[in-house]
């Protein structure tokens, strides 16, 4: 059964209001400390004075889906500020003048930073999202109309009618071909999808949704019923791990707890708590879904910060970490 998505909508909003309000009142007014100066130390470890959020520890590289981290880590801060610089750093240099979507990557060491065309659709979600947020809460019409931009671009670029499905695209090209789709199930960004069903119609986002969900559901593989970074959908439209990943619940499938419960979704992560209920103090970084395998090396901060939301514990008192990847799972955590 498919979540009511109608119940969702309807409470979107407010919720989301409440989450602004605890990001942006004075001290005594009832904000979460932890959540503010998570973003205070995140923006300024990780975002750039032009406004590029760097990943230092790959090379001082930066992805679309890091540009939209910082922009909806802003907008849920009450960052105006900080919000409009990560922006126009965006804009200028990964949007794309073809199509309202972005390059996924700049990497500063080539001399065209910008070599790959392609996009991440997760960080062309992200951004869309923040946008439409920040429209709302600064009435912005300029920012309005660039949010829609994204999501219409979204809708008809990235997502395929396939199998009987309609198959959200990780990216505009490299995923669909010879009858086969690789999919990565962390793309789904509930809250966004949500948000984005709430302007656009049901509609228009209700299909892509219900069969996101529905694949969630069914891309869980091995004993402990668990997703995997990457999959497929073949002809006969059933999702299975793809055979050119590692079939790895993982770095990336880390996110799809974090999206379903922002998104009021916790049944589709039910599996994902039970494992981890069941591993200890230190959860492995990853497990080979088919063999069993796992990471001699425990999960990152910021994986851990998802166990504890999963598993509905406080979070914990902790220092932001060092890597980027990781300090923006600590953050959103906390935010979303």
């Amino acid at each position: 059964m498919g979540v009511d998505r109608r119940s969702v909508l309807a409470s979107l909003a407010p919720v989301l209001a409440t989450v602004l309000v605890i990001g942006c009142s004075r001290p005594g007014e009832g904000r979460e400390e932890a959540a503010d100066s998570f973003w205070t130390v995140f923006r300024n470890a990780f975002v750039d004075a032009s406004g590029r959020v760097v990943d230092r520890g790959n090379g001082g590289i930066s992805h679309s889906e890091g540009q939209g981290y910082g922009l909806l880590l802003a907008v849920l801060a009450g960052d105006k500020g900080a919000f409009q610089t990560i922006y126009g750093w965006t804009e200028a240099n990964l949007g794309r003048q073809d199509i309202a979507l972005y390059a996924w990557k700049f990497d500063p060491r080539l001399g065209d930073p910008v070599s790959d065309p392609n996009n991440a659709t997760d960080g062309d979600m992200l951004i869309g999202w923040a946008l439409a947020e920040a429209a709302r809460r600064w009435n912005d019409a300029g920012w309005r109309a660039r949010s829609a931009a994204i999501r219409a671009a979204i809708r008809a670029q990235l997502v395929i009618e396939r199998h009987g499905r309609h198959l959200l695209l990780p990216g505009r090209t490299g995923f669909s071909g010879a009858g086969l789709v690789t999919l990565n199930p962390s793309y789904f960004i509930w809250p966004a999808l949500d948000a984005f069903a709430a302007l656009d119609g049901d509609g228009v986002w209700g299909p892509v949704i219900d069969d996101a969900e529905a694949i969630v559901r069914e891309a869980r593989f091995g004993a402990s019923h668990l997703p995997c970074d990457w999959i497929e959908i073949g002809a006969d439209g059933k999702a299975v791990p793809s055979r050119s990943h590692p079939p790895r619940f993982g770095y990336d499938a880390i996110r799809i707890p974090l999206y379903a419960l922002a998104g009021r979704r916790a049944s589709l992560v039910q599996p994902i708590a039970d494992f981890w209920r069941g591993q200890g103090a230190h959860p492995p970084a990853w497990i080979d879904v088919i063999s069993g395998e796992r990471a001699a090396y425990p999960l990152s901060a910021g994986g851990m910060a998802i166990v504890r939301r999963t598993l509905g514990q406080k979070p914990a008192p902790e220092a932001l970490d060092t890597d980027y990847f990781s300090a923006a799972l600590q953050a959103l955590t906390r935010a979303l």
